[in-house]
């Protein structure tokens, strides 16, 4: 299978591309804004998109939207366009489509939030889904925070856990809705293969957690106390409006993945950090 991987130089997109290359497809990943790899590909997964880690300014959100929205547009319509179009596209998309929930469940029906974040997560699968007016299957693919070794979450985590500085941000009452890189990855890859799978996707461990109680794994993972807080308004002092993203939280469920058969390997906190932070793979999981 020829696959196409935008944003393949990425955190989650250099294992993606690994595995694929590793099961013997033929990836492309194409320099950023180059649509023209479409044409003749049997799948795309898009990642490529601004990071919305970081304060969120006037310009850095138009960064944001444009390059999530308007690139998404601009990918799928080159598919539109291709002589032979794609089968499938898999998006990126992200939790935060939910916006602030509390303790509320949120399986893929839960209707979107009304900040930034939300909005703009509602733009971007809009965007995706106009692929299906070529008949190519879309799977929206909606990420929360990536565990793994050499970047992503932890990578910003660690430096203040292994200081004696880690603790909890805020109330640390916030849900964490967090995943494994490697299922993440298992999950984009289920999502190519399965041609039953198509709309959202909660890309979440089944079980999320409340900030406190991931602060407190990570600082038993690391052997350091999680007992230095962060208080909420030095962190709207330092990010503005972006920090509401790390103080509210969601509590995401991947309801559609289970009921689809799509099976974990690191369905636990503990197991997840363990191997993230080095520790040994996890073992299958039974059943």
């Amino acid at each position: 299978m020829r696959v196409v991987v935008t944003g393949g130089n990425g955190f989650i997109g250099r294992r993606l591309v690994a595995e694929l290359r590793g099961g013997g497809h033929d990836v492309v990943v194409p320099a950023r804004g180059v649509t023209s790899d479409v044409d003749g590909a049997d799948a795309v997964v898009h990642l490529a998109g601004e990071s919305v880690a970081q304060r969120w300014t006037a310009s850095a959100k138009e960064r944001i939207v444009r390059s999530r929205v308007d690139g998404t547009r601009r990918l799928v319509e080159a598919m539109g366009r291709a002589a032979k179009k794609p089968r499938v596209l898999a998006a990126a998309s992200a939790v935060g489509y939910y916006g602030a929930r509390g303790d509320e469940e949120l399986d893929e029906d839960a209707s979107p939030g009304n900040d930034f974040l939300a909005r703009t997560c509602v733009a971007w699968e809009g965007a995706a889904s106009e692929a299906e007016t070529s008949g190519i299957r879309v799977v929206r693919l909606r990420i929360g925070i990536v565990l793994g070794a050499g970047g992503g979450a932890l990578a910003k985590m660690l430096p203040a856990f292994r200081a004696f500085a880690g603790g909890p941000v805020g109330t640390g009452n916030q849900w964490m809705s967090w995943i494994h890189r490697e299922d993440l990855v298992g999950l984009f890859l289920f999502a190519l293969a399965n041609s039953a799978v198509s709309g959202p996707l909660n890309a979440t461990a089944p079980r999320p957690v409340r900030n406190r109680e991931f602060a407190s794994a990570l600082g038993r993972a690391v052997g350091r106390p999680a007992l230095v807080p962060a208080p909420a308004v030095a962190l709207k002092l330092l990010f503005g409006e972006m920090a509401t993203m790390v103080l509210d939280g969601q509590r995401a469920v991947p309801s559609r993945a289970l009921g689809f058969g799509f099976r974990f390997r690191f369905p636990e906190l503990s197991a997840a950090l363990g191997q993230a932070l080095g520790g040994p793979d996890a073992p299958p999981t039974p059943g």
